[in-house]
């Protein structure tokens, strides 16, 4: 019996063929007969390329030169940022600067008017207290007084009672408490005022008695307990008229005569002279 050995595989790489071998040495050796030939032929030539290729920037130039450039485009970039930031932050300002101006100016023009409004308002009530005080100066002398208008004939009432009395002439004290009353007519109204220039209804007539050397108390009600009680159809200069319950009078006011009185009425009126018709009163008393 015959055995059959198997072929073991060689690990040595394949030799390459003579053939091959003799064709690459053939190729070589022709390049370098080639490039002696050339070298030999044209040396200047050989020369220049050898300068040209010396004058190539190397690559460490280029990385400098684009490091360069990379770093001036930054720097360029960072600046045209800043000058933008810079103007915003100007137009900014000037828009701010240009509101306050406005406002101020608006501030001002405000202010202006009220000052204005003020110095007129003042200059006015400077001309009526001017006017009064020279009234009141006048009244001051004066010793008697004359009721004004007319007499007149009328229906029933109050109003014909008391222009048959108008005839009578104030005299004495009775014409100065007159006097002082109607030299407040213009005069404001307030709540607990005594003057000057500014009363309520009872402290205007304390006072116009007490220019007079009669003090009387100081509110409405106990005003009118004082004195006598007159009818309104016999009124005199100088009596004080009331409006509510003699005890729990509410207001009080200056009979005048001429069927006119002076109080200080309200705070929308200040200190006026009417006719009794106005407001008619509920009773009178007589200090004098």
């Amino acid at each position: 019996m015959s055995h059959t050995t198997a072929p073991i595989p060689s690990h040595r790489k394949p030799r390459r063929s003579a053939t091959k071998l003799s064709l690459r040495a053939g190729v070589a050796g022709g390049v370098l007969s080639t490039i002696a030939v050339a070298g030999a032929a044209t040396p200047a030539s050989a020369e220049s390329v050898t300068e040209a290729t010396l004058e190539m920037p190397t690559l460490g130039a280029l990385d400098t030169d684009i490091a360069s450039a990379v770093s001036a485009s930054a720097e360029a970039n960072q600046q045209e940022a800043l000058d933008q930031d810079l103007a915003a932050q100007e137009d900014a300002a000037l828009q701010k600067a240009a509101k306050d101006a406005k406002k101020a100016k608006a501030e001002a023009e405000r202010k202006a008017q009220a000052e204005r409004a003020e110095k007129a308002r003042a200059d006015a009530e400077a001309k009526a207290r001017a006017s009064r005080d020279a009234q009141r100066a006048q009244l001051a002398q004066t010793t008697s007084y004359s009721a004004s208008g007319s007499s007149s004939s009328s229906s029933t009432g109050a109003s014909a009672s008391s222009s048959s009395s108008s005839s009578q002439a104030a005299t004495g004290t009775a014409a100065s408490i007159v006097a002082f009353a109607r030299a407040q007519v213009g005069d404001a109204y307030v709540p607990g005022g005594t003057g000057p220039n500014s009363w309520d209804c009872s402290g205007l007539v304390q006072a116009a008695y007490r220019q007079a050397g009669i003090d009387l108390p100081r509110v409405s009600s106990a005003q009118s307990m004082k004195g006598t009680a007159v009818s309104l159809s016999n009124l005199q200069p100088g009596d004080i008229l009331y409006w509510g319950g003699r005890s729990s009078s509410y207001h009080v006011a200056i009979y005048v005569g001429g069927g006119k009185f002076v109080g200080a009425q309200n705070s929308s009126t200040g200190t006026v002279e009417r006719s009794l018709d106005y407001d008619p009163p509920s009773g009178a008393v007589r200090i004098l």
